[in-house]
Protein backbone atom coordinates (compact mmCIF):
# COMPACT_ATOMS: atom_id res chain seq x y z
CA UNK A 1 0.00 0.00 0.00
CA UNK A 2 1.04 3.57 -0.55
CA UNK A 3 0.44 4.14 3.16
CA UNK A 4 3.37 1.85 3.92
CA UNK A 5 5.61 4.01 1.78
CA UNK A 6 4.27 7.07 3.54
CA UNK A 7 4.97 5.49 6.92
CA UNK A 8 8.58 4.95 5.95
CA UNK A 9 9.07 8.70 5.83
CA UNK A 10 6.41 9.77 8.29
CA UNK A 11 8.56 9.46 11.39
CA UNK A 12 11.51 11.18 9.75
CA UNK A 13 9.60 14.40 9.46
CA UNK A 14 8.68 14.23 13.13
CA UNK A 15 12.27 14.04 14.32
CA UNK A 16 13.98 17.32 14.97
CA UNK A 17 16.69 17.35 12.35
CA UNK A 18 19.01 14.45 11.64
CA UNK A 19 19.24 11.56 14.11
CA UNK A 20 22.32 11.55 16.39
CA UNK A 21 24.78 8.68 16.19
CA UNK A 22 23.58 7.15 19.48
CA UNK A 23 19.84 7.53 18.95
CA UNK A 24 17.26 5.23 20.47
CA UNK A 25 14.96 3.29 18.18
CA UNK A 26 11.37 2.27 18.72
CA UNK A 27 12.54 -1.33 18.81
CA UNK A 28 14.92 -0.47 21.69
CA UNK A 29 12.05 1.03 23.66
CA UNK A 30 9.80 -1.96 22.99
CA UNK A 31 12.51 -4.42 24.05
CA UNK A 32 13.11 -2.49 27.28
CA UNK A 33 9.39 -2.53 28.05
CA UNK A 34 9.14 -6.20 27.11
CA UNK A 35 11.82 -7.06 29.67
CA UNK A 36 11.16 -4.63 32.52
CA UNK A 37 7.56 -3.35 32.36
CA UNK A 38 5.81 -4.30 35.64
CA UNK A 39 2.36 -4.64 34.04
CA UNK A 40 3.68 -7.20 31.58
CA UNK A 41 5.75 -9.06 34.17
CA UNK A 42 2.75 -9.16 36.53
CA UNK A 43 0.63 -10.65 33.73
CA UNK A 44 3.26 -13.35 33.19
CA UNK A 45 3.22 -14.17 36.91
CA UNK A 46 -0.57 -14.31 36.80
CA UNK A 47 -0.37 -16.76 33.92
CA UNK A 48 2.05 -18.97 35.85
CA UNK A 49 -0.52 -19.02 38.67
CA UNK A 50 -3.20 -19.99 36.15
CA UNK A 51 -0.98 -22.84 34.92
CA UNK A 52 -1.07 -24.38 38.39
CA UNK A 53 -4.81 -24.85 38.10
CA UNK A 54 -4.22 -27.90 35.92
CA UNK A 55 -2.09 -29.94 38.38
CA UNK A 56 -4.45 -28.86 41.18
CA UNK A 57 -7.42 -30.23 39.23
CA UNK A 58 -5.48 -33.36 38.31
CA UNK A 59 -4.68 -33.96 41.99
CA UNK A 60 -8.39 -34.52 42.73
CA UNK A 61 -8.32 -37.60 40.47
CA UNK A 62 -5.10 -39.07 41.82
CA UNK A 63 -4.57 -41.37 44.83
CA UNK A 64 -4.14 -39.69 48.18
CA UNK A 65 -2.52 -41.05 51.30
CA UNK A 66 -2.08 -39.88 54.84
CA UNK A 67 -0.42 -41.14 58.00
CA UNK A 68 -1.68 -40.36 61.50
CA UNK A 69 0.18 -41.02 64.77
CA UNK A 70 -1.15 -40.60 68.30
CA UNK A 71 0.27 -41.00 71.80
CA UNK A 72 -2.11 -40.93 74.77
CA UNK A 73 -1.88 -41.10 78.57
CA UNK A 74 -4.91 -42.37 80.47
CA UNK A 75 -4.91 -40.37 83.72
CA UNK A 76 -8.24 -41.64 84.94
CA UNK A 77 -9.70 -45.05 84.12
CA UNK A 78 -13.13 -46.43 85.09
CA UNK A 79 -13.21 -48.38 88.38
CA UNK A 80 -14.18 -51.66 86.70
CA UNK A 81 -11.78 -51.35 83.77
CA UNK A 82 -9.25 -53.79 85.18
CA UNK A 83 -7.32 -54.20 81.96
CA UNK A 84 -7.36 -50.57 80.83
CA UNK A 85 -3.88 -49.49 79.63
CA UNK A 86 -2.14 -46.56 81.19
CA UNK A 87 -0.77 -45.33 77.87
CA UNK A 88 -0.75 -46.27 74.22
CA UNK A 89 0.70 -45.38 70.83
CA UNK A 90 -1.43 -45.57 67.67
CA UNK A 91 -0.40 -45.33 64.03
CA UNK A 92 -2.79 -45.32 61.05
CA UNK A 93 -2.16 -45.14 57.32
CA UNK A 94 -4.94 -44.57 54.79
CA UNK A 95 -4.96 -44.56 51.01
CA UNK A 96 -7.87 -43.57 48.76
CA UNK A 97 -8.01 -44.07 45.01
CA UNK A 98 -10.90 -42.30 43.23
CA UNK A 99 -12.37 -44.37 40.40
CA UNK A 100 -15.48 -42.45 39.39
CA UNK A 101 -16.59 -39.01 40.59
CA UNK A 102 -19.58 -38.33 38.41
CA UNK A 103 -17.50 -36.43 35.86
CA UNK A 104 -16.66 -33.63 38.29
CA UNK A 105 -12.91 -34.17 38.24
CA UNK A 106 -12.73 -34.84 34.51
CA UNK A 107 -14.61 -31.67 33.62
CA UNK A 108 -12.72 -29.61 36.20
CA UNK A 109 -9.46 -30.69 34.52
CA UNK A 110 -10.81 -29.70 31.11
CA UNK A 111 -11.96 -26.33 32.47
CA UNK A 112 -8.53 -25.62 33.97
CA UNK A 113 -6.79 -26.50 30.71
CA UNK A 114 -9.07 -24.19 28.76
CA UNK A 115 -8.40 -21.42 31.28
CA UNK A 116 -4.69 -21.82 30.62
CA UNK A 117 -5.38 -21.14 26.95
CA UNK A 118 -7.54 -18.17 27.88
CA UNK A 119 -4.79 -16.85 30.14
CA UNK A 120 -2.22 -17.15 27.40
CA UNK A 121 -4.50 -15.12 25.13
CA UNK A 122 -4.91 -12.55 27.92
CA UNK A 123 -1.12 -12.36 28.18
CA UNK A 124 -0.92 -11.65 24.47
CA UNK A 125 -3.51 -8.93 24.91
CA UNK A 126 -1.56 -7.35 27.76
CA UNK A 127 1.57 -7.48 25.64
CA UNK A 128 -0.19 -5.69 22.77
CA UNK A 129 -1.62 -3.08 25.15
CA UNK A 130 1.76 -2.35 26.69
CA UNK A 131 3.34 -2.09 23.24
CA UNK A 132 0.58 0.27 22.08
CA UNK A 133 1.19 2.48 25.10
CA UNK A 134 4.94 2.46 24.46
CA UNK A 135 4.44 3.41 20.82
CA UNK A 136 2.10 6.24 21.85
CA UNK A 137 4.61 7.49 24.45
CA UNK A 138 7.47 7.25 21.95
CA UNK A 139 5.54 9.24 19.36
CA UNK A 140 4.35 11.73 21.98
CA UNK A 141 7.93 12.58 22.88
CA UNK A 142 8.82 13.07 19.22
CA UNK A 143 5.71 15.17 18.60
CA UNK A 144 6.09 17.31 21.70
CA UNK A 145 9.77 17.91 21.01
CA UNK A 146 8.86 19.10 17.53
CA UNK A 147 6.15 21.38 18.91
CA UNK A 148 8.47 22.81 21.56
CA UNK A 149 11.03 23.48 18.85
CA UNK A 150 8.43 25.24 16.73
CA UNK A 151 7.13 27.26 19.67
CA UNK A 152 10.63 28.34 20.68
CA UNK A 153 11.35 29.36 17.13
CA UNK A 154 8.09 31.29 17.09
CA UNK A 155 9.01 33.11 20.30
CA UNK A 156 12.35 34.06 18.81
CA UNK A 157 10.71 35.37 15.64
CA UNK A 158 8.11 37.35 17.57
CA UNK A 159 10.80 38.75 19.84
CA UNK A 160 12.68 39.99 16.77
CA UNK A 161 9.41 41.40 15.40
CA UNK A 162 8.83 43.27 18.65
CA UNK A 163 12.31 44.75 18.57
CA UNK A 164 11.84 45.80 14.97
CA UNK A 165 8.42 47.28 15.72
CA UNK A 166 9.84 49.23 18.67
CA UNK A 167 12.66 50.56 16.53
CA UNK A 168 10.26 51.64 13.79
CA UNK A 169 7.99 53.23 16.42
CA UNK A 170 10.93 55.28 17.67
CA UNK A 171 11.44 56.74 14.22
CA UNK A 172 7.72 57.28 13.71
CA UNK A 173 7.26 54.60 11.08
CA UNK A 174 4.77 52.61 13.23
CA UNK A 175 2.19 53.48 15.86
CA UNK A 176 1.88 52.41 19.48
CA UNK A 177 -0.88 50.04 18.36
CA UNK A 178 1.56 48.10 16.18
CA UNK A 179 3.96 47.71 19.12
CA UNK A 180 1.14 46.60 21.43
CA UNK A 181 0.03 43.99 18.92
CA UNK A 182 3.56 42.60 18.74
CA UNK A 183 3.81 42.54 22.53
CA UNK A 184 0.49 40.69 22.84
CA UNK A 185 1.46 38.06 20.29
CA UNK A 186 4.83 37.52 22.00
CA UNK A 187 3.14 37.07 25.39
CA UNK A 188 0.72 34.52 23.91
CA UNK A 189 3.60 32.71 22.20
CA UNK A 190 5.50 32.46 25.48
CA UNK A 191 2.38 31.06 27.17
CA UNK A 192 1.99 28.49 24.37
CA UNK A 193 5.66 27.59 24.77
CA UNK A 194 5.23 26.95 28.48
CA UNK A 195 2.25 24.69 27.74
CA UNK A 196 4.23 22.82 25.08
CA UNK A 197 7.17 22.37 27.46
CA UNK A 198 4.86 21.01 30.16
CA UNK A 199 3.41 18.57 27.62
CA UNK A 200 6.92 17.45 26.66
CA UNK A 201 7.84 16.83 30.30
CA UNK A 202 4.65 14.81 30.77
CA UNK A 203 5.42 12.73 27.67
CA UNK A 204 8.94 12.03 28.90
CA UNK A 205 7.66 10.95 32.31
CA UNK A 206 5.11 8.66 30.68
CA UNK A 207 7.91 7.17 28.60
CA UNK A 208 9.89 6.49 31.78
CA UNK A 209 6.83 4.91 33.41
CA UNK A 210 6.39 2.47 30.52
CA UNK A 211 9.96 1.82 29.38
CA UNK A 212 11.78 2.17 32.69
CA UNK A 213 14.31 4.77 31.59
CA UNK A 214 14.41 8.30 30.23
CA UNK A 215 14.17 8.68 26.45
CA UNK A 216 17.32 9.35 24.49
CA UNK A 217 17.43 10.92 21.04
CA UNK A 218 14.59 9.10 19.32
CA UNK A 219 14.97 7.88 15.78
CA UNK A 220 12.09 7.87 13.28
CA UNK A 221 9.81 4.85 13.77
CA UNK A 222 9.88 2.09 11.16
CA UNK A 223 7.03 1.65 8.69
CA UNK A 224 4.04 -0.27 9.98
CA UNK A 225 3.66 -3.65 8.25
CA UNK A 226 0.59 -5.27 6.75
CA UNK A 227 -1.89 -2.47 7.20
CA UNK A 228 -5.29 -3.53 5.81
CA UNK A 229 -6.72 -2.04 2.66
CA UNK A 230 -10.30 -1.89 3.96
CA UNK A 231 -12.06 -1.93 7.33
CA UNK A 232 -13.83 -5.19 6.42
CA UNK A 233 -10.48 -6.95 6.03
CA UNK A 234 -9.27 -5.51 9.34
CA UNK A 235 -12.41 -6.69 11.16
CA UNK A 236 -12.14 -10.17 9.66
CA UNK A 237 -8.55 -10.48 10.84
CA UNK A 238 -9.43 -9.15 14.30
CA UNK A 239 -12.32 -11.60 14.73
CA UNK A 240 -9.89 -14.40 14.00
CA UNK A 241 -6.79 -13.21 15.87
CA UNK A 242 -7.62 -10.59 18.50
CA UNK A 243 -6.24 -11.99 21.79
CA UNK A 244 -8.94 -10.46 24.00
CA UNK A 245 -11.64 -12.06 21.88
CA UNK A 246 -9.81 -15.39 21.89
CA UNK A 247 -9.59 -15.26 25.68
CA UNK A 248 -13.31 -14.49 25.98
CA UNK A 249 -14.17 -17.46 23.76
CA UNK A 250 -12.00 -19.79 25.81
CA UNK A 251 -13.62 -18.59 29.03
CA UNK A 252 -17.02 -19.52 27.59
CA UNK A 253 -15.75 -23.07 27.03
CA UNK A 254 -14.30 -23.22 30.54
CA UNK A 255 -17.59 -22.07 32.05
CA UNK A 256 -19.44 -24.82 30.18
CA UNK A 257 -17.08 -27.41 31.67
CA UNK A 258 -17.72 -25.88 35.10
CA UNK A 259 -21.43 -26.55 34.69
CA UNK A 260 -20.73 -30.19 33.84
CA UNK A 261 -18.38 -30.46 36.80
CA UNK A 262 -21.03 -29.06 39.15
CA UNK A 263 -23.59 -31.57 37.91
CA UNK A 264 -21.26 -34.39 38.92
CA UNK A 265 -21.91 -33.60 42.60
CA UNK A 266 -25.33 -35.28 42.30
CA UNK A 267 -23.96 -38.55 40.92
CA UNK A 268 -22.55 -41.58 42.80
CA UNK A 269 -18.85 -41.82 43.54
CA UNK A 270 -16.73 -44.94 43.49
CA UNK A 271 -13.29 -45.34 44.96
CA UNK A 272 -10.81 -47.85 46.32
CA UNK A 273 -9.51 -47.62 49.85
CA UNK A 274 -6.97 -49.34 52.04
CA UNK A 275 -6.22 -48.82 55.72
CA UNK A 276 -3.61 -50.10 58.12
CA UNK A 277 -3.49 -49.63 61.88
CA UNK A 278 -0.86 -50.35 64.53
CA UNK A 279 -1.38 -49.98 68.30
CA UNK A 280 1.07 -50.51 71.16
CA UNK A 281 0.07 -50.27 74.84
CA UNK A 282 3.69 -49.94 75.97
CA UNK A 283 3.36 -52.83 78.48
CA UNK A 284 0.47 -51.20 80.39
CA UNK A 285 -2.37 -53.44 79.19
CA UNK A 286 -3.46 -55.91 81.90
CA UNK A 287 -4.28 -56.15 85.63
CA UNK A 288 -2.90 -57.71 88.77
CA UNK A 289 -6.39 -59.03 89.47
CA UNK A 290 -6.60 -60.98 86.27
CA UNK A 291 -3.80 -63.38 85.55
CA UNK A 292 -2.81 -63.94 81.95
CA UNK A 293 -0.59 -62.85 79.20
CA UNK A 294 -1.91 -59.77 77.47
CA UNK A 295 -0.76 -58.86 73.98
CA UNK A 296 0.70 -55.38 74.22
CA UNK A 297 0.57 -54.57 70.51
CA UNK A 298 -1.81 -55.27 67.69
CA UNK A 299 -2.16 -54.57 63.98
CA UNK A 300 -5.00 -54.53 61.50
CA UNK A 301 -5.44 -53.89 57.78
CA UNK A 302 -8.37 -53.57 55.40
CA UNK A 303 -8.97 -52.80 51.74
CA UNK A 304 -12.04 -52.56 49.59
CA UNK A 305 -14.32 -50.60 47.30
CA UNK A 306 -16.45 -47.76 48.53
CA UNK A 307 -19.63 -46.55 46.84
CA UNK A 308 -21.10 -43.20 47.86
CA UNK A 309 -24.58 -42.35 46.62
CA UNK A 310 -25.78 -38.83 47.41
CA UNK A 311 -29.35 -38.80 48.69
CA UNK A 312 -29.83 -35.29 50.03
CA UNK A 313 -27.21 -32.55 50.42
CA UNK A 314 -29.30 -29.65 51.60
CA UNK A 315 -29.74 -28.17 48.13
CA UNK A 316 -26.03 -27.47 47.70
CA UNK A 317 -25.59 -29.25 44.32
CA UNK A 318 -28.54 -27.44 42.77
CA UNK A 319 -27.22 -24.08 43.94
CA UNK A 320 -23.75 -24.87 42.63
CA UNK A 321 -25.15 -25.87 39.23
CA UNK A 322 -27.29 -22.76 38.98
CA UNK A 323 -24.33 -20.60 39.94
CA UNK A 324 -22.15 -22.26 37.29
CA UNK A 325 -24.89 -21.77 34.72
CA UNK A 326 -25.17 -18.09 35.61
CA UNK A 327 -21.40 -17.67 35.29
CA UNK A 328 -21.57 -19.45 31.94
CA UNK A 329 -24.25 -17.02 30.78
CA UNK A 330 -22.11 -14.14 31.98
CA UNK A 331 -19.14 -15.45 29.99
CA UNK A 332 -21.30 -15.68 26.86
CA UNK A 333 -22.46 -12.10 27.23
CA UNK A 334 -18.93 -10.91 27.93
CA UNK A 335 -17.74 -12.60 24.75
CA UNK A 336 -20.31 -10.64 22.76
CA UNK A 337 -19.31 -7.45 24.56
CA UNK A 338 -15.65 -8.04 23.74
CA UNK A 339 -16.53 -8.82 20.13
CA UNK A 340 -18.49 -5.57 19.87
CA UNK A 341 -15.62 -3.66 21.41
CA UNK A 342 -13.08 -5.20 19.04
CA UNK A 343 -15.17 -4.38 15.99
CA UNK A 344 -15.68 -0.79 17.15
CA UNK A 345 -12.00 -0.39 18.00
CA UNK A 346 -10.86 -1.71 14.62
CA UNK A 347 -13.24 0.45 12.64
CA UNK A 348 -12.45 3.54 14.70
CA UNK A 349 -8.69 2.99 14.42
CA UNK A 350 -8.98 2.47 10.67
CA UNK A 351 -11.04 5.65 10.29
CA UNK A 352 -8.63 7.60 12.50
CA UNK A 353 -5.67 6.35 10.52
CA UNK A 354 -7.16 7.33 7.18
CA UNK A 355 -8.36 10.66 8.54
CA UNK A 356 -4.85 11.39 9.82
CA UNK A 357 -3.47 10.66 6.36
CA UNK A 358 -5.83 13.19 4.87
CA UNK A 359 -5.01 15.72 7.59
CA UNK A 360 -1.32 15.21 6.84
CA UNK A 361 -1.88 15.90 3.18
CA UNK A 362 -3.96 19.00 3.88
CA UNK A 363 -1.58 20.26 6.56
CA UNK A 364 1.41 19.83 4.28
CA UNK A 365 -0.31 21.93 1.63
CA UNK A 366 -1.19 24.47 4.32
CA UNK A 367 2.43 24.66 5.46
CA UNK A 368 3.65 25.16 1.90
CA UNK A 369 1.01 27.80 1.20
CA UNK A 370 1.61 29.61 4.51
CA UNK A 371 5.35 29.66 3.82
CA UNK A 372 4.73 31.52 0.56
CA UNK A 373 2.07 33.71 2.15
CA UNK A 374 4.36 34.72 5.01
CA UNK A 375 7.13 35.65 2.62
CA UNK A 376 4.66 37.70 0.54
CA UNK A 377 3.19 39.50 3.56
CA UNK A 378 6.64 40.45 4.80
CA UNK A 379 7.61 41.74 1.38
CA UNK A 380 4.38 43.74 1.06
CA UNK A 381 4.84 45.14 4.55
CA UNK A 382 8.23 46.47 3.56
CA UNK A 383 6.58 48.65 0.90
CA UNK A 384 3.67 49.67 3.11
CA UNK A 385 0.93 47.45 1.67
CA UNK A 386 0.63 45.24 4.77
CA UNK A 387 0.44 45.99 8.47
CA UNK A 388 2.30 44.44 11.37
CA UNK A 389 -0.92 42.64 12.31
CA UNK A 390 -0.94 40.98 8.89
CA UNK A 391 2.56 39.66 9.51
CA UNK A 392 1.60 38.40 12.97
CA UNK A 393 -1.48 36.67 11.60
CA UNK A 394 0.57 35.01 8.84
CA UNK A 395 3.15 33.80 11.34
CA UNK A 396 0.42 32.44 13.58
CA UNK A 397 -1.22 30.57 10.71
CA UNK A 398 2.16 29.17 9.71
CA UNK A 399 2.79 27.88 13.24
CA UNK A 400 -0.69 26.36 13.52
CA UNK A 401 -0.22 24.50 10.24
CA UNK A 402 3.17 23.15 11.33
CA UNK A 403 1.82 21.98 14.70
CA UNK A 404 -1.17 20.37 13.01
CA UNK A 405 1.12 18.55 10.59
CA UNK A 406 3.33 17.20 13.36
CA UNK A 407 0.31 16.14 15.40
CA UNK A 408 -1.34 14.42 12.44
CA UNK A 409 1.80 12.41 11.74
CA UNK A 410 1.88 11.24 15.34
CA UNK A 411 -1.83 10.40 15.31
CA UNK A 412 -1.53 8.43 12.08
CA UNK A 413 1.27 6.24 13.39
CA UNK A 414 -0.42 5.61 16.74
CA UNK A 415 -3.75 4.87 15.05
CA UNK A 416 -2.02 2.49 12.64
CA UNK A 417 -0.35 0.63 15.48
CA UNK A 418 -3.60 0.54 17.45
CA UNK A 419 -5.25 -0.98 14.39
CA UNK A 420 -2.57 -3.68 14.20
CA UNK A 421 -2.97 -4.38 17.92
CA UNK A 422 -6.73 -4.77 17.58
CA UNK A 423 -6.13 -7.17 14.69
CA UNK A 424 -3.80 -9.28 16.85
CA UNK A 425 -0.75 -8.23 14.85
CA UNK A 426 1.18 -6.18 17.40
CA UNK A 427 2.90 -8.81 19.54
CA UNK A 428 6.57 -9.49 20.09
CA UNK A 429 6.93 -11.91 17.19
CA UNK A 430 5.10 -9.53 14.87
CA UNK A 431 7.46 -6.70 15.84
CA UNK A 432 10.68 -8.64 15.35
CA UNK A 433 11.61 -8.78 19.03
CA UNK A 434 13.04 -12.25 18.63
CA UNK A 435 16.59 -13.52 19.15
CA UNK A 436 16.21 -15.18 22.56
CA UNK A 437 14.05 -12.45 24.07
CA UNK A 438 10.60 -13.90 23.74
CA UNK A 439 8.73 -15.15 26.79
CA UNK A 440 6.91 -18.37 25.99
CA UNK A 441 4.17 -19.14 28.56
CA UNK A 442 3.87 -22.66 27.17
CA UNK A 443 7.28 -23.53 28.63
CA UNK A 444 6.13 -23.00 32.21
CA UNK A 445 2.85 -24.83 31.55
CA UNK A 446 4.67 -27.87 30.21
CA UNK A 447 7.01 -27.71 33.21
CA UNK A 448 4.30 -27.79 35.88
CA UNK A 449 1.44 -29.63 34.19
CA UNK A 450 2.43 -33.17 35.22
CA UNK A 451 4.15 -32.46 38.53
CA UNK A 452 2.96 -34.83 41.25
CA UNK A 453 5.34 -34.21 44.17
CA UNK A 454 3.93 -32.44 47.23
CA UNK A 455 7.26 -30.84 48.11
CA UNK A 456 8.10 -29.63 44.61
CA UNK A 457 7.96 -25.82 44.65
CA UNK A 458 9.79 -22.94 43.02
CA UNK A 459 12.13 -20.43 44.60
CA UNK A 460 10.59 -17.34 46.14
CA UNK A 461 9.90 -14.74 43.43
CA UNK A 462 12.09 -11.71 42.86
CA UNK A 463 10.83 -8.59 41.10
CA UNK A 464 11.92 -8.49 37.47
CA UNK A 465 10.87 -4.94 36.66
CA UNK A 466 13.10 -1.92 37.09
CA UNK A 467 12.19 0.87 39.49
CA UNK A 468 12.17 4.51 38.39
CA UNK A 469 12.37 6.11 41.83
CA UNK A 470 15.97 7.15 41.19
CA UNK A 471 15.33 8.61 37.74
CA UNK A 472 15.73 12.41 37.66
CA UNK A 473 12.75 14.66 37.08
CA UNK A 474 12.47 15.49 33.41
CA UNK A 475 12.73 18.93 31.88
CA UNK A 476 11.82 20.47 28.55
CA UNK A 477 15.33 20.21 27.09
CA UNK A 478 15.24 18.88 23.55
CA UNK A 479 16.91 15.52 23.13
CA UNK A 480 17.67 15.99 19.46
CA UNK A 481 18.87 19.07 17.55
CA UNK A 482 16.23 21.82 17.20
CA UNK A 483 13.98 21.95 14.20
CA UNK A 484 15.18 24.05 11.33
Amino acid sequence: MKTSLWMAGCGAALVLGSAPSHAETLRDALIAAYQTNPTLNAARAQQRATDEGVPIALADGRPSSQVQAQYSENFLNPANAFTAPARSVNGTINMDVPIYSGGSVRNAIKASKVRVEAGQADLRGTEATVFSNVVAAYMDVIRDEAIVGLQRQNVEVLDVNLQASSDRFEIGDLTRTDVAQSEARLAIARSDLQTAEANLIRSKETFIQLVGRAPEALEPPPPLPNLPAAPEAAVATALDSNPDLEAARERVKAAEFDVKSARGARLPRVGLFSQGNYQNFLGTLGSTLIQGNFVQQQSSAAAGVQLTVPVYQGGRPGAQIRRAQAVSGQAMEQEIAVERGVIAQVRAAYASFNASLQVIESSQRAVDANTLALEGVRAENSVGNRTILDILDAEREMLNAQVQLVTARRNAYVAGFTLLAAMGRAEARDLGLDGGLLYDPEINYERVRDKIMDFDSDEDPVAQSTRTVDSPAQNAALIGPPNQ
